[in-house]
Parts: structure tokens; sequence; C-alpha cells
């Protein structure tokens, strides 16, 4: 069995990002999307990107932004792969030369399939929990029976993960790759212990 991928979003701090990549992060989420708590200035962000070590994968994670504020983000930051958490098109993400995910927000009525479809240069698809005008963060889950579906894009498990359920959706959904962010932080801030207990969970269950 491969092992899943480990995303941890919302870092905000270079102490953030190096105590994520200790407990065994693969990637790290900088958002860029001011009505989030955990929003990054360009400047914060290309400092913490310059802190990480080789082979964690910084990812840009974006809400509807203006073509200037991508193209900006990748030249200053640096980081490897966008992750669109919009309504924004295909055409729209593919158009700034790195490889991109696309994030679907699930309900009972989305079928991640049809979904998916709508995105055929997405690397993967990012399954999330749809709540009306909340773009991600929210720490509430989904019915993970709905990320197990025949698709041809890799999957990555996103909406109310922690240290205590991890197990239980990987097997219940057998992704890729899963995504964290309130999961390992106490109020507000991330968690060292609970990221480590994170990334554990994970890799005991591989």
């Amino acid at each position: 069995m491969s092992l899943p991928r480990i995303k941890i979003c919302g870092i905000t701090s270079e102490s953030a990002a190096s105590a994520a990549t200790e407990a065994g992060a693969d990637a790290l989420g900088f958002i860029f999307y001011s009505p989030s708590p955990r929003h990054l200035e360009i400047e914060r962000a290309a400092a913490i990107r310059q802190s990480l070590p080789p082979f964690i994968t910084p990812v840009a994670v974006m809400v509807n932004p203006e073509a200037g504020y991508v193209a900006e983000i990748v030249n200053k930051v640096q980081v490897d792969l966008l992750q669109f958490h919009g309504e924004e098109e295909d055409e729209f993400c593919t158009s700034f030369g790195r490889p991109y995910i696309k994030a679907i927000r699930i309900s009972k009525t989305v079928d991640p399939a049809i979904e998916e479809n709508r995105y055929p240069h997405s690397c993967g698809v990012l399954l999330d929990t749809h709540i009306a005008n909340v773009y991600g963060g929210s720490g509430k889950s989904f019915d993970w029976e709905q990320a197990h579906y025949k698709g041809s894009k890799p999957v990555i498990l996103a909406g109310g993960l922690n240290p205590q359920n991890v197990q239980q959706a990987l097997t219940i959904s057998c992704p890729y790759g899963v995504d964290v962010s309130t999961g390992v932080e106490t109020c507000g801030k991330k968690d060292i212990q609970k990221m480590i207990d994170f990334c554990k969970a994970v890799r005991n269950y591989a």
C-alpha cells in the first residue's frame, strides 16, 4: 500500500512550517484569501517558503482570484502547486505555468465524478465539505463514501479531518492524500502535538 500524501494547510509562520515538516507533512498550504483568518500577505508567504527544506511542496490556496494576483504569487512566492477553491474554470487554472488541483465542495446532491470532468487539466481534485459561502477551513466533514468513486484524478480528502478520525476516513474513501487545517489547531493556531499525531495516524494506517 502506498503512503497517503499529507498536506497541512493554513501555515502562517516559519515555526509552524518547520513543525509541520518535522511531523511528516509532504505539502504545506499558504492561504491567499483575505476573509480567511489564515490569510497571508505575499511577502510573508515568500519568507516562509524560503525556510522550507527540499522535497516539501508549497501550495498556494486561492478563491476566485484575479489573474494578476495569481501571477504575482507564482513569481514572488515560487509555489510549486496552485489550489483553487472557487468557481474558477479549467482554462483559467491552467494559465499560470504551474500544475493545479481543484477543490470540489461536496454535498449529497454533488457528484464528484461529474464535477471532476470539468477540470480535465487538473492534476488532482480536493474534496471538501459544502457549506454556503464558506470556501474551506470549516472543520466539517461530509459523507466519506462520496469520495470513493471511479474517477481519473488523484483524490485529496479534506473537511473535518483530525488525528482521531483520519484512519476511518482513509479506510472509507481510500484517497491519494489528505488535507488538514483546523483539525491540527488549538485556539486557531497550529498545534505541534496534533500535527505529529495526525501524521503518525496516517503513516500507521498505511
